[in-house]
């Protein structure tokens, strides 16, 4: 076992700026992809539970309505914010 994990641990003392880019930038997109799916789930849920809000009580349905726009919106925003910052990064490794 110890003949496998040699040649991978020489491997990575070579240790190179390719290197730390490649992994910066996988970091950059996968968090974009998460950023993506935290926003979809968010907005889903909270559109799910407005819905279900007007229909136990009719009354409020425009406060409701009006609190889940703001909700979805402040969710939507810290994603945004999310993927710039994850964009910003890819930015800085160039080749």
């Amino acid at each position: 076992m110890l003949s496998s994990v040699l040649p991978l641990l020489q491997t990575a003392a070579t240790f190179t700026r390719e290197y730390a880019a490649g992994w910066a930038l996988f970091g950059a997109g996968l968090g974009a992809g998460v950023a993506i799916i935290g926003i979809g789930l968010g907005v889903g849920r909270i559109g799910g539970q407005a819905v279900e809000a007007m229909a136990r009580q009719p009354e409020m349905a425009g406060r409701v309505q009006t609190s889940g726009l703001i909700f979805a919106a402040l969710v939507e925003g810290a994603g945004l914010f999310a993927i710039v910052i994850a964009f910003m990064i890819q930015q800085k490794f160039t080749f």
